[in-house]
């Protein structure tokens, strides 16, 4: 069992950045991929970002590319997601989650656990 818990969201301006922590409890948090997920009302929940559990290779979607950067500390049993040059489009409530194993990265179905999310809001 893993419990996840969001913060570091909040409003702000476009071109603006925005550092989101996921901090795991439980046992085992360093053997989990942890992806970013995203959702905005009425819309399905949309993957960004993950990190593997050895290696930490990463993945993004191709939105992401260059603006922002997921990384772990398994040591704070926390995942991070650096958000830049922000655009009024990254406006959604961001989840991180847990999988112990993916085959799909991008389906929110292959994860296991999930945080109850952040609000991030961009202004124009």
């Amino acid at each position: 069992q893993v419990q996840l818990v969001e913060s570091g969201g909040g409003l702000v301006q476009a071109g603006d950045s925005l550092r989101l922590s996921c901090v795991a409890s439980g046992r085992s948090f360093s053997t989990y991929n942890i992806g970013w997920f995203r959702q905005v009302p009425g819309k399905e929940r949309e993957f960004v970002a993950i990190i593997s559990s050895i290696g930490g290779s990463t993945y993004y979607a191709d939105f992401v590319l260059g603006r922002f950067t997921i990384s772990r500390d398994n040591a704070k049993n926390t995942v991070y997601l650096q958000m830049n040059s922000l655009k009024p489009d990254d406006t959604a409530v961001y989840y991180c989650a847990a999988a112990a194993a993916v085959a799909t990265i991008e389906s929110a179905t292959e994860y296991d656990y999930w945080g109850q999310g952040t609000q991030v809001t961009v202004s124009s």
